[in-house]
């Protein structure tokens, strides 16, 4: 590049980490960004030297590196964080969150709720999150309002929700979506079904040919818990994976959630159909399901990122907190410390949780020509001095809290831990207020 480069943003001063297969932190570093996308990455003095035109961001004392990508959360789910805990999964669902939902969650309730979601996840360097719920439309309006990039679909389950009286309405919903949405810059639609024992044989294969007609990705929750594992076994005789294998229903377009309970078998089975798989460590380990074997999944060639869940399951949104517990927990299980080194948890954090959502040819890397999705973690204060190896402070030492800065497509969305894009008071007193209706008697 000659001098004079034209560039919007220049993102300057810190260590550079671009997630690029084999590359280096480059320490000093900057980003440049042009038309929402990255125009040039290099060491600052480098990049200084060809006198940029812009605004220069300044990221001095920083990691800087692609944003996080939550691959499974139910947004609107905020409101009810804390509503049911200390609970297994079934008894979570159909005691407590399923009535909980039939009752509170209209339109104006799960806008407020994504509103939460959406500030909570930004201030902890989420730039690409997912969604599978209710009233799917109202969800991407509060994303795109907000500048977050989204996977986005409409529920589908076996009986009525909130929204939609059943199957046909919710496959329509799902349909409306993607038309609807099906060339956006910041949202990808998707359809999304609960799960093998909630929805039918015929309503998962109309799913998956709704993916396949569309390109679009399928959300799935899959062998989350022993329970599930037998009542399929009981049921149509297989497990849960072989049960969607024999539907086809699996293949690269399937994101399947948790793989807690999954044989090596059906880990074959995810490698052959190229399904990718979104661990959620922390909802797991809270509604006591168990532990995914994510060391075997990724040594059989499975793409792993890693995904929050909803904030009812998990109590929160916070992907840094995930991937810190994830590299600690698998470590522990299988009492081998090399497991799942740093950097590949960093990597399951960003570039692994792009491709999990088919948008690895977007976002991911800060490679040349990509969209400019990255943040600025601070590092800086006692718990960040000092540090020697950036994949290692951001696994085992780095807070949501540092996160500084939050670009979404060359936006910068988050400058000094401020949301640039919502009005966080707001939202956080609709929620408090909403939360005198919902708390329970």
């Amino acid at each position: 590049m000659s001098r004079g480069a034209n560039w919007d943003i220049l993102v300057l001063g810190g260590t550079v980490l671009t997630m690029e297969p084999g590359s280096s932190p480059i320490r000093s570093g900057a980003v440049a960004i042009a038309d929402g996308r990255i125009a040039a990455v290099g060491p600052a003095e480098e990049l200084l030297e060809m006198a940029p035109s812009g605004e220069v961001l300044n990221a001095g004392n920083c990691l800087i590196l692609p944003g996080l990508v939550n691959t499974h959360s139910h947004l609107a789910m905020t409101v009810l964080r804390g509503i049911a805990d200390d609970l297994p999964l079934k008894q979570w669902l159909e005691s407590h969150i399923w009535p909980a939902e039939k009752e509170h969650m209209s339109r104006e309730v799960v806008r407020v709720g994504t509103e939460l979601a959406v500030a909570e996840q930004l201030l902890g360097g989420v730039t690409t999150t997912t969604d599978m719920y209710f009233f799917g439309d109202e969800v991407c309006e509060v994303l795109v309002g907000a500048g977050m990039r989204g996977v986005v679909a409409e529920s589908l389950i076996g009986f009525a929700t909130p929204r939609c009286a059943g199957p046909d309405e919710m496959l329509e919903r799902q349909r409306e979506l993607i038309e609807a949405y099906r060339d956006h810059h910041l949202i990808t639609p998707s359809v999304a079904a609960h799960a093998p024992y909630s929805v039918s044989a015929a309503d998962l294969v109309r799913e998956a040919e709704l993916a396949e007609e569309y390109g679009v990705p399928m959300q799935i929750h899959l062998a989350e818990t022993r329970w599930e594992v037998e009542k399929l076994l009981a049921d149509k005789g297989m497990s849960p994976v072989a049960y969607l294998a024999d539907l086809g229903v699996l293949s690269d377009r399937t994101v399947a959630a948790h793989c807690v309970h999954v044989s090596p078998e059906d880990i074959g089975l995810l490698a052959e159909f190229e399904t990718r798989v979104s661990h959620n460590p922390v909802s797991n380990l809270k509604l006591a399901s168990g532990v995914s074997p994510v060391p075997a999944l990724v040594q059989a060639g499975v793409t792993v990122g890693l995904g929050t869940d909803g904030a009812a399951s998990n109590n929160g949104l916070n992907l840094l907190r995930d991937m810190q517990l994830a590299a600690l927990l698998h470590k522990g299980v299988a009492c081998d410390p090399t497991v799942l080194p740093a950097r590949a948890m960093v990597e399951m954090a960003t570039s692994r949780g792009a491709r999990v959502l088919g948008l690895d040819s977007r976002i991911g890397t800060l490679s040349e020509g990509l969209e400019a999705d990255l943040i600025c973690v601070a590092v800086e204060g006692p718990h960040a001095a000092p540090m020697y190896d950036p994949f290692s402070h951001l696994v085992f030492a780095a807070r949501a809290t540092d996160v500084r800065h939050v670009m979404i497509g060359g936006r910068v969305v988050v400058r000094n831990r401020v949301i640039l894009t919502l009005d966080r008071e707001r939202v956080e007193s609709q929620v408090r207020a909403l939360s005198e209706k919902i708390r329970p008697s």
